[in-house]
């Protein structure tokens, strides 16, 4: 039987999808088609589903948010100011800016790119050469959340990169909301031909006390010797609801390397996925979340090792105080063929209070016979033996406390390359320990 939330689903289809991009474009409206399908047919996931058992994606089905549409997004309670507080001042940067569903202009600043590179937004690609996407949009779904993107897109970024080209400046991808009780569907697209190098940021932002949904895609196809390093910064609402895919497909001695900051959010989910589909593909996949109160942050990870002589390394931390909950699921798939292979994933977990809670579950699933492959996660307190080293020594017992918690996480901020993130999101690690101020001073 079809539950409510189905029928109000495909009802706010019904009333907005004449408004969203590419309507009347026969492969897209076919692809939307499907897509509703798809939903029509398996709805939500549910605590019963193995991807979704620790995370109750229930508080999301039982709301109801009315979707952007293309024609209805405007700029509400965004000023400059609010933007530039957003952006990394000291990071020279290509800065496209989205705000409750669509690209603002306004606020957003394209540089002079090199030969050989597009950075433009999905609406204007669909609107003025809808072909060039359909071998990236038409596809059938793989969730409930990927069929309700496709579903209801609005916009997203799409980046593309020529032979050999080379982006010296980051992309920053800035998505507000300010549209409460609203769904944001967000599709991003990187493509990164043979010898193409670049650094692409999302970022993901909304007023603190907002309730609304962010759901968001992105796609990277990485051809031989591409290079792309990828942020996702997430610091939405701690009212507000997030599920993300990144998704990556790599070719011969392709390199990607991801990092995902989730800081945000009631419900928090990632996943990330990198297929590795030629000799010498190396992903490095690094992640931290730092969450307190009832927050939940679930990162999901998979990465399928295809062919011999690649590599992949997962390192992702988490710090959890009051009665949050973290979830990580890794898993890392060595296929028949993927001999040489060398495949590394950790995942180390903190707990501040006797009510955070993590469910962890690192995977190596090995069908060749000639791999190096290791695995492994924590979950603890803090060391009570090094709090009392540092006490001895004459560290107060708050301030030895903040120490051991920077120290852990920076674990994972120390890899990010782009100075001015990290510095920020230093700061909001400090602003979260006790005595911060003095921390600032001793680190």
């Amino acid at each position: 039987m079809r539950s409510e939330a189905v029928d109000r689903i495909l009802a706010d289809h019904r009333a907005v999808g004449e408004a969203l991009p590419g309507h009347r474009v026969v492969w897209l409206d076919d692809a939307r088609g499907r897509a509703l399908d798809w939903f029509e047919t398996r709805g939500f996931p549910s605590v019963r589903d193995e991807d979704w058992k620790y995370t109750n994606p229930g508080a999301i089905e039982r709301r109801h948010y009315q979707p952007a549409s293309a024609r209805g997004a405007v700029a509400v309670g965004v000023s400059g100011e609010q933007v530039k507080a957003l952006t990394f001042a000291e990071l020279p940067c290509h800065l496209l800016v989205f705000v409750n569903g669509c690209f603002d202009p306004t606020f957003s600043s394209v540089g002079p790119l090199p030969p050989g590179v597009r950075v433009q937004s999905l609406a204007d690609v669909i609107a003025r050469d809808p072909q060039r996407l359909q071998s990236m949009l038409g596809g059938d779904p793989a969730s409930a959340f990927g069929a309700l993107n496709t579903a209801f897109m609005t916009d997203g970024a799409v980046i593309e990169l020529s032979r050999n080209a080379v982006l010296e400046r980051p992309i920053h991808l800035l998505y507000i909301a300010t549209q409460a009780e609203t769904s944001f569907h967000y599709r991003n697209l990187i493509l990164a031909e043979a010898g193409s190098q670049a650094t692409v940021v999302e970022h993901y932002s909304g007023p603190e006390g907002a309730t609304y949904l962010t759901n968001t895609v992105t796609t990277l196809l990485g051809a031989a010797n591409s290079q792309v390093e990828h942020y996702k910064l997430q610091q939405e609402s701690s009212k507000a609801f997030h599920v993300g895919g990144m998704h990556a497909s790599q070719e011969r001695d392709s390199r990607f390397t991801s990092h995902s900051i989730a800081l945000g959010g009631a419900i928090a989910r990632s996943d990330i996925s990198s297929r590795l589909n030629a000799q010498g593909a190396e992903c490095t996949l690094n992640g931290l979340y730092m969450v307190g109160g009832k927050q939940l942050v679930d990162h999901h990870t998979r990465v399928d090792h295809l062919k011999p002589r690649c590599t992949s390394r997962e390192y992702y931390r988490g710090v959890l105080d009051g009665t949050a909950r973290g979830v990580f699921n890794g898993r890392v798939i060595v296929h028949q063929d993927a001999q040489q292979t060398d495949a590394q994933q950790t995942n180390h977990n903190l707990l501040l209070s006797r009510d955070a809670e993590v469910d962890t579950k690192p995977q190596l699933e090995i069908f060749a016979d000639d791999v190096k492959c290791a695995h492994g996660a924590t979950v603890g307190q803090l060391d009570d033996s090094m709090i009392f080293y540092l006490r001895s020594r004459g560290v107060e017992h708050e301030v030895a406390r903040a120490l051991l918690i920077y120290a852990f996480a920076h674990d994972i901020i120390g890899r990010i390359r782009l100075e001015p993130m990290k510095r920020r999101i230093e700061r909001h690690l400090i602003s979260m320990l006790p005595d911060g101020e003095r921390i600032k001073e001793l680190v």
